[in-house]
C-alpha cells in the first residue's frame, strides 16, 4: 500500500470514528421532536426493493449512532441524497466484521473496482423536482436543528429507518404527501418550483 491510500485510509478511520462515537449516543425515541415542523400525513407499503446486498440500517444508524449525512453527503449541497462510494465503505470494512458475508460481498465489489447495483427505493416521477439541499437548509440549517439530530428530519419522508435493515418506502411521497407538508410548513405553492 502506497504511503497516499495509507493516509487516505487513516482518514476514512478518522472520519468514522469521529461521526460514529464523538456524536451522541441516543435513539430517535430520545431525541428532541423537530416542533419547527409539522409532519406530512400518509403512509405507504408497496413492493420490497431487492438490493445487491442487504445493507443493515438498523446496524449502522441505531447501533452504531452514524450520522445520515456522512453517508448521504450529498443531501445538504444537492438535489439527491446520494449513495455512498464503495471506497467509504471499505474505509471501516477492512478491518470492521471481515468474516460476515455481506462484507465479504462489498469486498468482491470492492476488488473488482465495481460498486453494488443499488436500486432506487424513494423514487419520485421523473416529472417531479424534489431537491434534498433546500429541504436541509429549510428545516436543519436555517431554523438551527442540531445536524446531529437529522435523522429526526429525514424520518419525516424515509420513515424511522434506525429500525430497517434493507431501506423500504414506507411514505407515499405522492403529490398529496408533497402538498400536505408545504400547506402546513409554509413551503412554495408554485406548481414550477417542483415540476418540471
Amino acid at each position: 500500500m502506497t504511503a497516499t491510500k495509507k493516509m487516505k485510509f487513516m482518514v476514512s478511520v478518522f472520519a468514522f470514528a469521529v461521526f460514529a462515537f464523538v456524536l451522541p449516543a441516543t435513539s430517535l425515541a430520545d431525541l428532541p421532536v423537530p416542533a419547527h415542523i409539522i409532519p406530512p400525513v400518509g403512509e405507504h407499503s408497496g413492493e420490497h426493493v431487492p438490493q445487491p446486498i442487504d445493507f443493515p440500517h438498523d446496524r449502522h444508524v441505531n447501533d452504531m449512532k452514524i450520522n445520515c449525512m456522512y453517508c448521504h453527503t450529498y443531501a445538504r449541497r444537492s438535489a439527491v441524497a446520494g449513495i455512498p462510494p464503495t471506497s467509504k465503505c471499505m474505509g471501516c470494512h477492512k478491518m470492521i466484521a471481515t468474516d460476515k458475508p455481506r462484507i465479504q460481498k462489498l469486498t468482491e465489489y470492492w476488488e473488482k473496482g465495481e460498486s453494488p447495483k443499488w436500486k432506487k427505493v424513494h423514487d419520485v416521477p421523473d416529472y417531479v423536482h424534489f431537491s434534498h439541499e433546500k429541504h436541509i437548509r429549510k428545516f436543519v440549517d436555517k431554523a438551527d436543528f442540531p445536524v446531529e439530530d437529522v435523522q429526526q428530519v429525514c424520518g419525516l419522508c424515509h420513515g424511522e429507518v434506525k429500525a430497517m435493515t434493507v431501506a423500504e418506502k414506507v411514505k407515499p411521497l405522492n403529490m398529496g404527501f408533497c402538498v400536505r407538508c408545504h400547506e402546513a410548513n409554509d413551503g412554495p405553492g408554485d406548481c414550477w418550483k417542483c415540476h418540471k
